[in-house]
């Protein structure tokens, strides 16, 4: 594999990795700092809004400037964001409000940084020399590698070090997956402006709201991309309260919270199976049927966590969960990468990832009302429920029967903007 593909991957990995740590070890160091849960959550909320805003408007700035730049800069923006709370620390002491700050400040290099390096794909496939389904197989298995690592690696680090010197680890995964990425030569980050494909011209012209609508209209007026995108929100306001709340609370029933961790263990594991099942073999065979396996086995892998039978077949419904995922995932990576417009994939998948980062909290936000009044195994069966139906609908989806390539690529980015 050549150098652009590599150090593209290894920079995503650290990236991932920063952020998987970042997600344990903040509101431990939070919580330390204030001695408040309640601040601990006000942190959380305070940035929530923010992330979802600027996933949104930084959309329009990936789509006008050169995208190893701009991937480049949010990295950077996220390092100096936490790297920014031990200085404070050491100057005048943390509060609250340094936390909620620099959290807020760091939303602009989080969701932004992911869609930047979504909206690099296509080009890295193209100067890569490597194949769509082998690239985004091997993304997808960093990024279990990253889900599993990342909590182990912040729970050492915490009982190694104090919680300055984790920030600043933290800071660094970022900094160095910056660096990485300026290995990425220059010219593949272009924003291509010769596909001559109709509507994608709104890159170069007009005030930023309205190449904002353009991304909108590109998004909700194509049958495929509403679809897709659906799938993947439902897939999170499924899986985030599943592991935030409905089976925290269930192995605290059941007296036995310590397999908590072997759930995301198995998960992780799953998607690592899947992800390089695909990663091998994804070019064989029928779009269609990689779509079915993954679309049908994370139905059936939800369905067997909903039954709370057992430790065990909580932990093999994970397992299912993540393998299909792996292969669901990666397979919607190789569509976005064909069908999304290129002068467009900053706006189309900042909207894309900023209704992701808010799909979870909705969810969660559901399933808390029915564990509360109602009951945990409720609350578990209804969200499997609603996958479910979700599941129908991609099932019957006419924009969905038809995922093999295009002769021409420019003709299936046609389609996409003008919503055939």
């Amino acid at each position: 594999m050549r150098l652009t593909p590599v150090a593209y991957l290894a920079s995503y990995l650290l990236s991932l990795l920063g952020n998987s740590i970042a997600g344990v070890a903040l509101p431990l160091i939070v919580l330390q700092t204030t001695g408040s849960a309640l601040g601990t959550g006000a942190v959380a909320a305070a940035t929530a809004f923010p992330a979802v805003l600027a996933g949104l408007v930084m959309g329009v700035v990936i789509d006008r400037i050169n995208r190893r730049t701009s991937s480049v800069v949010t990295d950077l923006v996220s390092a100096a964001s936490v790297a920014a709370l031990p200085v404070v620390d050491m100057v005048s002491g943390l509060d609250l409000g340094w936390f909620i700050l620099f959290g807020i400040i760091g939303s602009f290099g989080d969701v932004p940084g992911m869609t930047a390096r979504e909206a690099l794909l296509p080009a890295i496939v193209r100067h890569g020399g490597v194949s769509a389904e082998r690239l985004m197989g091997i993304r997808e298995g960093l990024g279990a590698i990253a889900l599993l690592l990342g909590p182990a690696a912040a729970g050492t680090l915490m009982v190694l070090f104090d919680g300055s010197t984790v920030l600043w680890i933290t800071a660094a995964t970022s900094l160095l997956a910056a660096l990485l990425t300026l290995l990425v030569p220059h010219r593949v980050g272009d924003v291509s402006t010769a596909s001559g494909v109709a509507g994608t011209g709104a890159a170069a012209g007009g005030n930023g709201w309205a190449q904002l609508r353009d991304g909108w209209r590109v998004l909700f007026s194509s049958p495929f991309l509403v679809a897709t995108t659906a799938l993947t929100v439902v897939s999170a306001m499924v899986l985030g309260p599943l592991q935030a709340l409905v089976l925290p609370v269930w192995f605290t029933r059941v007296e036995q919270p310590g397999m908590l961790g072997f759930v995301l263990t198995a998960l992780a594991a799953g998607l690592l199976a899947g992800a390089a099942s695909y990663a091998v073999a994804g070019t064989r065979g029928r779009r269609r049927t990689w779509f079915l396996a993954g679309l049908v086995g994370t139905g059936l892998g939800f369905g067997i966590i909903a039954t709370l039978s057992s430790v065990w077949v909580v932990l093999a419904g994970a397992f299912v969960v993540g393998l299909s995922s792996g292969l669901f995932g990666s397979l919607m990576g190789v569509l976005m990468i064909e069908r999304i417009p290129e002068q467009m994939r900053g706006r189309v998948m900042g909207t894309q990832n900023s209704i992701m980062i808010a799909a979870p909290t909705v969810g969660l936000m559901a399933a808390a009302v029915v564990t509360e009044y109602i009951g945990v195994g409720t609350a578990a069966v209804a969200l499997a429920g609603v996958w479910l139906v979700a599941m129908a609908v991609g099932l019957f989806a006419r924009s969905l029967r038809n995922l093999e390539p295009s002769a021409d690529p420019t003709t299936q980015e046609a389609m996409v903007t003008t919503g055939a």
